[in-house]
């Protein structure tokens, strides 16, 4: 294995720049100078996107940006001691001491090793005052190999598991009685990750188990890393009395955790207030009311932050996308079916489709009522097809209500929200009373699962005690109070769109979905329009087309973000776009042709004052035009693919190529004639949103 930091990555008593974001570029020119990797823009775009999501300043003067990166060749450790010191975000004032760890997007497990190897050496004090210390850039080298493992003579790097069995010895000082229980040291079980695992992930391990070790706590931690993790064994779990989840990313194999009283924080709370973790989670222990682990239920969501910490309005949108991430399998392979049902057996293939396939079979063909330009064969392989689809789509709502309630309450929320969602569609509350009814569910089997019952009756509380009560409680809301008013709203909201078909405010409808669809690239906003859109297709037919238009209104919208961003990066204007951004509009192409609309996400984080506006500007052109050719689609999703469900596809393509111009136009214009310092203030909060 190369060596990871040599003299030509060291810096010594420089000053690299006023903040944070130059001496990160600094340092990522300086391995592209030695040879490293291959864009120095792109390196920096990868390493201020991670600071973006958390700062990476550490206390006692530290900083390590740091990010996997496809510019990366060959894994490097660039250092700086500043002159002035930047400040990094840490709690204690500026960093003087800054390691850029940049690692090759697909690295090799030894070179993971070797940089979490540095990141743990960075919380002993004596290797700090040694880089202090260090005269020269050899200096800097030997300290720095001595530490990871690349000195001659040195140990082997433990590796990113070796945190995995550290736990207080026995020899530890005795706890104070407040981190007793039952009168012995607490026993805790810690889990850590950040979003790279290469350095928070490990410093985090250290710091608790250094804190556990002085506080007189059995603390075992199980970091999981970027190059793997060894799992704590399960007899340690089960008899921990509480576990701390110090975790950017989700956590694997959740479930080994279930029933156990949880604390959640963030990756770098572990680093920086260790003991306060450790007290939370024994005064979680002693607290029957305490949070507790759900089996996978947090897994679906982001545990970045502690569940207090959480705004109401996150986690409703975290829930809300995990329901529509589980329904688009239905959606995309229910409506493809429904549009090869047409295309084989004509679009008065419904009339008659399930009794064709009830009465009918390949050695019995249909003799009456032949609509399809095909034949008795057509007729029946597209009513085959045609009731594939339109049974897959009739899960549409169930399946949202049941995905949502399991983002809230994991596997026991599954059943009563799919119940929940099936009562919407006998209601008659279509997709709305479908999330309200998932949320319900969602809300109550949770509050269920954190009953503190006697140990006999646990095993009966996944599997019937939850999904009955939860079923009862849900369900029956919808029934009583619930489910006339919101089909009432539904039914005149379907009243109010196919009033406007006929008319020139159907454009309108066109301008607005546009609008969000291009909103967010394929967040809440974008999933609202495109649930709506596919919520409604099973009500659509040759007398009433509305769903039909708003689908490739919503369908032809979200295609164009990836597409300009294509058009612009590849072909307009090059020059203004950085060479990772031409490789992404490279592939925006065939992603954008997909109807992908999270392909232009790259350019919105980078850019997003530029890229964000002008996507919507186009947009809103594209679903105008939709609208006012009239163009109609089957499919929910497949882009040009599919185009046989898509008529007049003239039409959309027009509608979709002149959107894609406009948005091109708008973004190269912006970028030419809006100073990128008039933006850099505003632009900042933009890029954390898109992020996320």
């Amino acid at each position: 294995m190369s060596q990871t930091i040599t003299p030509g990555l060291v810096s010594l008593d420089v000053d690299l720049g006023g903040d944070k974001a130059a001496v990160i570029r600094a340092l990522a020119e300086r391995v592209v100078a030695q040879g490293r990797a291959g864009d120095a823009d792109g390196l920096f775009a990868d390493a201020w996107a991670r600071e973006q999501k958390d700062e990476t300043g550490l206390p006692g003067g530290i900083a390590i940006p740091h990010a996997k990166s496809a510019a990366v060749s060959e894994a490097s450790l660039a250092f700086a001691r500043l002159r002035p010191g930047v400040d990094f975000g840490a709690a204690d004032g500026p960093a003087d001491l800054v390691f850029l760890i940049a690692a090759p997007a697909g690295a090799a497990e030894a070179h993971l090793a070797v940089l979490s190897k540095l990141a743990r050496s960075l919380m002993q004090d004596d290797f700090t005052a040694g880089l202090r210390a260090a005269e020269t850039d050899e200096d800097v080298v030997a300290i720095v190999r001595r530490a990871i493992g690349e000195e001659a003579g040195t140990a082997d790097v433990a590796g990113p598991v070796a945190a995995a069995a550290a736990s207080t010895p026995a020899s530890a000082p005795a706890a104070d009685d407040t981190l007793l229980i039952e009168g012995r040291p607490a026993r805790i079980v810690a889990v850590t990750s950040c979003a790279t695992g290469i350095a928070h992930t490990f410093m985090a391990a250290d710091a608790l188990t250094a804190s556990g070790k002085s506080s007189g706590v059995a603390l075992t931690v199980e970091p999981q890393g970027s190059s793997g993790y060894q799992a704590l064994p399960q007899t340690v779990i089960d008899d921990a009395d509480a576990v701390i989840f110090a975790t950017d990313v989700d956590v694997r194999e959740l479930q080994r955790f279930a029933g156990k009283p949880v604390v959640r924080s963030g990756v770098k709370r572990g680093i920086e207030q260790p003991a306060a973790l450790i007290a939370e989670a024994v005064a979680a222990a002693k607290n029957p009311s305490a949070p507790r682990v759900n089996a996978a239920a947090a897994a679906t969501a982001s545990a970045s932050t502690s569940d207090a910490n959480i705004g109401w309005g996150a986690r409703i949108q975290r829930i809300l996308l995990t329901g529509v991430s589980y329904m688009i399998p239905f959606v995309a392979g229910g409506g493809l079916l429904i549009a090869l049902g047409f295309a084989l057996g004509g679009y008065e293939v419904t009339a008659n489709a399930g009794n064709v396939i009830t009465q009918n079979s390949l050695w019995d063909l249909p003799t009456e009522d032949i609509t399809s330009q095909f034949g008795p064969l057509g007729q029946y392989l597209g009513s085959v097809m045609f009731m594939i689809g339109a049974t897959s789509m009739g899960f549409l709502v169930s399946a949202l209500a049941g995905y949502i309630a399991f983002a809230i309450a994991d596997r026991p929320g599954i059943a009563p929200g799919f119940v929940a969602g099936a009562v919407a569609v006998l209601m008659d509350a279509g997709f709305i009373g479908g999330i309200i009814g998932g949320l319900l569910a969602g809300f109550v089997a949770a509050a269920i699962g954190r009953l503190d019952v006697p140990r006999w009756l646990r095993g009966l509380m996944p599997v019937v005690i939850i999904p009955l009560v939860a079923s009862i409680v849900a369900s029956g809301l919808m029934i009583l109070f619930l489910g006339r008013p919101i089909a009432t709203l539904m039914e005149a909201l379907n009243v109010w769109l196919t009033d406007l078909a006929g008319t020139s405010g159907i454009v309108l409808v066109g301008v607005i979905l546009g609008l969000m669809m291009c909103f967010d690239l394929g967040g809440p906003i974008n999933k609202v329009a495109y649930a709506f859109a596919v919520a409604g297709l099973a009500a659509g037919s040759a007398e009433n087309p509305t769903p039909y238009l708003i689908m490739a209104a919503v369908m032809a919208a979200g295609m164009v973000p990836p597409l300009a961003m294509a058009l612009a990066s590849t072909v307009l204007a090059r020059d203004l776009f950085t060479p990772v951004e031409r490789e992404n509009g490279k592939a925006a192409w065939l992603l954008g042709a997909s109807f992908i609309s999270e392909g232009a996400i790259p350019f919105a984080a980078a850019d997003p004052l530029r890229v964000i506006p002008a996507s919507m500007v186009g947009g809103a052109v594209t679903g105008a035009l939709t609208m006012v050719f009239g163009v109609q689609s089957l499919a929910p999703h497949g882009g040009i693919f599919v185009f046989f469900a898509i008529n007049p596809i003239w039409g959309f393509l027009i509608a979709l190529i002149a959107g894609t111009v406009v948005s091109a136009l708008v973004v190269v214009a912006l970028k030419k004639w809006v100073g990128r310092k008039e933006l850099e203030q505003a632009e900042a909060p933009m890029q954390a949103a898109v992020a996320v």
